[in-house]
């Protein structure tokens, strides 16, 4: 009885041995020797991962998707699975998915042709731009003072003659600029001036066109924009 238990427990003990060891033995493998560890790695064989698609369209097409040969280039780019969907035929019957009413239901307003609302409609809420407060002054009061004119450019009179008097109707007749959406004009600097002693006709300069003018002998007359006189003459 005593054989038999001393066997068993030598049994016991060698299997827990073995447990034991398959559960140490690492692929890395420390040895030391005079007090420096010696690190022993595996090879670097090549790895057989690959990664798994969800498009089956890919997938039978026999592509190499392991890691090794995972480089993008311009040539092998691809949408990702599911970024391009095909477009929906609507009113192609019902086993179109969309056919007869189309997605749209059978009544209501948002059924009907035509747009169902206009824009920024809240269904009779009180909508965003009625409930946000009015910008202040009247249109042609403070805070509406801005005024478009148009743009005549210095470089567009250098064809005139010497002394003569120049505005946008002599300059549109004689081809120098094109017709205009407003009726007020503006002469502006920042382009080469030639022209000698002109008398230029506007409703606006700018102070680098006045000057410019008035430097090559010439004169800025200031039209009024209601009369279209000089505002000297008024």
């Amino acid at each position: 009885g005593g054989h038999k238990g001393q066997y068993q427990t030598e049994k016991m003990a060698l299997r827990t041995v073995l447990c034991v060891l398959a559960l140490v033995a690492p692929a890395i493998a420390f040895t030391s020797s005079t007090n420096r560890l010696t690190v022993v790695s595996r090879t670097n064989a090549p790895s057989t991962m690959t990664m798994k698609l969800y498009d089956w369209k890919r997938r039978e097409a026999n592509e190499d998707y392991s890691v090794e040969s995972g480089i993008f280039t311009l040539d092998n780019l691809q949408g990702a699975p599911g970024a391009y969907k095909r477009k929906t035929r609507k009113g192609r019957g019902i086993a179109a998915g969309q056919g007869a009413t189309c997605g749209f239901g059978m009544r209501g307003q948002k059924s009907r042709a035509g747009r169902p609302t206009r824009p920024g409609s809240e269904g009779g809420q009180t909508a965003l731009y009625r409930r946000l407060p009015k910008y202040v002054g009247k249109p042609m009061g403070p805070g509406h003072t801005h005024t478009q004119y148009n743009l005549i450019k210095l470089e567009e009179l250098n064809g005139c003659d010497e002394g003569a008097t120049v505005s946008f109707d002599s300059l549109f007749e004689a081809g120098s600029i094109t017709k205009s959406k407003q009726k007020i004009h503006k002469v502006v600097g920042g382009t080469e001036f030639s022209a000698k002693k002109l008398t230029v006709q506007a409703h606006a300069f700018t102070a680098s066109a006045r000057e410019a003018i008035e430097g090559a002998g010439g004169a800025c007359v200031t039209l009024s924009k209601t009369t279209n006189l000089p505002v000297a003459a008024e």
